[in-house]
């Protein structure tokens, strides 16, 4: 039998000893989920909670970190540790309370080895660093969070593809600017500009890193109140870097930072990007270069798909800045997905469709 293109093997039967070891393993964990159900339900009731708790809690967790009642039971017992802290002087307070955050994001990383895509163990850590901005002075809560900037760095080098990590790096990035001057904040902005150029540099066809990259160039020009001149110029350079990339039109990734850069001219949508101020003659003499640029790379590349469909998505916005879809316009446009129906007939009925919308 096979499923999804893979076959299924039948399971390697298992050993008495294998399963009476399997066994075990189960009875021990039903015991420490019990034990730590137990206790922490005392302890909330006392407000106590000792350090044999929380290693049980941490050995139950080390098992099954999908288990995101622990991570609560966790939080409990933390908390309780941070208000005993707070009854000591403002810097000894300060003192454990950081000792006390940093051991539970050491405790997190072999786990988020073992587990790297276990949202429960993420979303401890970030409350961990929440933590330090409602706990701690700003001077000590800033350095855990460009810490875990770090760690993320790491990881995308790791996985550079990974939008999860982006999303979660882009969240870091924003916490970071807030707990910073202006000025801090607009250094931020450059340094994480180089890194997501570094990033597209290493790796054409990460998406992530493109699309951060519009996001921070958007940053960049609002911080630096640019003018419509030098808001032009960015995007000239953006639209010769992305034809240069385009030099392998079969990477879909490029496309769409493509696609985003065409929002540009789009009059419905551009007053959200790069150049938002471009006249329509400007728009539309943009728009008859990026199509005859278009046409050239399906010297030898005939076969692909994503170039006939750039060339209507850029025809049909050159109709829309106009006013009216021009009858050559049409015919061109027409013959584009008669070319579109033989490269690409799974989706024959959705082209037809848009044929018939003509």
């Amino acid at each position: 039998m096979a499923s999804h293109g893979v076959r299924r093997f039948k399971p390697v039967e298992k050993t008495p000893e294998e399963r009476q070891q399997e066994l075990r393993k189960i009875d021990e964990y039903k015991s420490l989920e019990s034990f730590v159900s137990e206790k922490v339900e005392v302890h909330v009731a006392q407000q106590i909670f000792t350090p044999d708790t929380l290693q049980k809690i941490s050995d139950l967790l080390g098992r099954n970190p999908e288990y995101y009642t622990v991570w609560n039971y966790r939080r409990q017992a933390l908390r309780h540790q941070f208000s005993e802290a707070e009854t000591s002087s403002e810097e000894d307070a300060s003192t454990v309370i950081s000792d006390l955050i940093k051991n539970d994001l050491y405790f997190l990383i072999p786990l988020l080895r073992s587990f790297p895509k276990c949202y429960w163990i993420w979303n401890y850590r970030l409350w961990l660093l929440d933590e330090t901005r409602r706990l701690l002075p700003l001077a000590v809560a800033r350095p855990f969070w460009e810490q875990e900037l770090a760690l993320v760095g790491k990881m995308l080098t790791l996985d550079s593809r990974n939008f999860h990590g982006w999303g979660y790096r882009r969240f870091l990035v924003e916490t970071i600017r807030q707990l910073g001057t202006p000025d801090e904040a607009k250094g931020m902005t450059q340094k994480e500009f180089a890194y997501a150029k570094k990033m597209v540099g290493a790796n054409l066809s990460n998406f992530s890193a493109w699309h951060y990259r519009t996001k921070l160039i958007l940053r960049i020009l609002e911080e630096h109140g640019a003018t419509d001149e030098e808001r032009k110029k960015i995007l000239d350079e953006e639209l010769d870097l992305i034809r240069q990339a385009l030099i392998d039109p079969y990477d879909q990734s490029l496309w769409f930072y493509h696609q985003n850069l065409m929002c540009v001219f789009d009059p419905s949508m551009a007053d959200r990007t790069m150049a938002p101020n471009l006249s329509a003659s400007e728009r539309l003499q943009y728009l008859r270069d990026e199509i005859e640029a278009i046409q050239e790379m399906l010297d030898g590349a005939e076969d692909c798909k994503y170039i006939y469909q750039a060339l209507i998505e850029c025809t049909l916005l050159v109709s829309k800045v106009g006013g009216s879809l021009q009858l050559d316009d049409r015919d061109q446009i027409l013959s584009w997905l008669s070319e579109l129906k033989k490269i690409d007939p799974l989706r024959q009925h959705r082209w037809l469709d848009f044929e018939r919308s003509l």
